[in-house]
């Protein structure tokens, strides 16, 4: 049952929306309520509060653009987008290897 572990260990994790900064510092909880005051907030960008520390400002950005370009709730489920966007250009298995027998950082998935 190794797929509980994963699952217990999401469910723990510090979700943050880093569309949405707060003034001290850091991101408002992720989610939105029904409440007044939360019907005008835009569409959340969830990710570990860990994660979010790590990323760049550009980063953060991208993520919550692409995120908000698309349609949101499409057949009553939310859209997700990839948190970090692809990086252009296509690496052969030829290159691949070539990287890895460099250890330039290859961590096995581009």
């Amino acid at each position: 049952m190794s797929g509980h572990k994963g699952l217990a260990k999401w469910f723990k994790q510090d979700w943050v929306d880093i569309g949405s900064k707060k003034k001290g510092g850091g991101f408002k909880k992720c989610g939105r309520s029904k409440q007044k005051a939360d019907a005008k907030r835009k569409y959340p960008k969830c990710v570990p509060a860990a994660k979010a520390a790590r990323m760049s400002e550009s980063q953060r950005k991208s993520a919550v653009k692409r995120k908000r370009s698309k349609a949101q709730g499409v057949g009553g489920k939310p859209t997700n987008v990839k948190t970090f966007a692809a990086q252009g250009g296509l690496i052969t298995n030829q290159r691949r290897a070539g990287i890895a027998q460099r250890g330039f950082g290859f961590r096995g998935v581009f």
